[in-house]
């Protein structure tokens, strides 16, 4: 099942549950929430009290990237916000299926993320522990960035490694997508699309939500 997963960090902060909304009845599936703390990535976004505020005004799926040092701090506190699902970054977790196993113990699903650079080699022994994983498409820290070309090929291995061990395990994929390429990173294997600035950028979220859904559903129907 595709799903489109608007990241709010490119939405208006100032409207930012109208912006949701608007998002929601375009068909969005998931909300995106970018957490950054200025250490593991060089910006700075939100916490668990935007997390709570946004479990008040819709009752979609929120998806929380934990782009920040030491997430095993703070999981809980996410999950009791209304975090739905939670993922953390390959690089930055030592001791990743105790963090993965935790995710899920606070009924949360569990998600890895890599980076541009990060081979999905690094993948091999948590997979089957995962709910998805999240491949980053451009490096992470700020929106509005280009999507990295390679990363299509990076999908495509990752979805041959998934259905050749038979797991039930998603492909997120986060980072310059939009109306010019959400096909080719569909038929690449991902299922759930973050977007950004291709939601929100424009000033007319519900739109742009049902565009981007539609691309997404022509592409698997043909």
């Amino acid at each position: 099942m595709i799903e489109i997963a608007p990241s709010i960090l490119s939405a208006d902060f100032s409207k930012l549950g109208e912006d949701v909304r608007a998002a929601e009845r375009g068909g969005a599936g998931l909300i995106h929430c970018d957490v950054m703390d200025g250490h593991f990535v060089p910006n700075i976004t939100i916490g668990p009290l935007v997390v709570r505020a946004l479990r008040g005004v819709t009752n979609l799926p929120l998806d929380c990237h934990l782009m920040i040092t030491d997430p095993d701090r703070y999981i809980a506190d996410f999950a009791r916000a209304g975090a739905s699902m939670i993922s953390v970054q390959v690089e930055e977790v030592v001791h990743l299926h105790r963090t993965v196993t935790a995710i899920r113990d606070l009924g949360c699903r569990a998600g890895v993320v890599l980076n541009p650079a990060t081979p999905i080699s690094s993948l091999e022994e948590i997979l089957p522990f995962c709910d998805y994983v999240l491949i980053m498409s451009v490096n992470p820290g700020f929106g509005g960035q280009s999507f990295i070309s390679t990363s299509l090929d990076k999908i495509s291995r990752l979805r041959g490694m998934i259905d050749s061990r038979g797991l039930n395990v998603k492909i997120e994929v986060d980072g310059g997508v939009g109306l010019q390429n959400i096909a080719d990173v569909v038929r690449a294997g991902a299922e759930w699309i973050v977007a950004g600035s291709a939601v929100f950028g424009g000033g007319q979220a519900e739109e742009a939500t049902r565009a981007l859904r539609m691309k997404a559903f022509e592409t698997i129907s043909v």
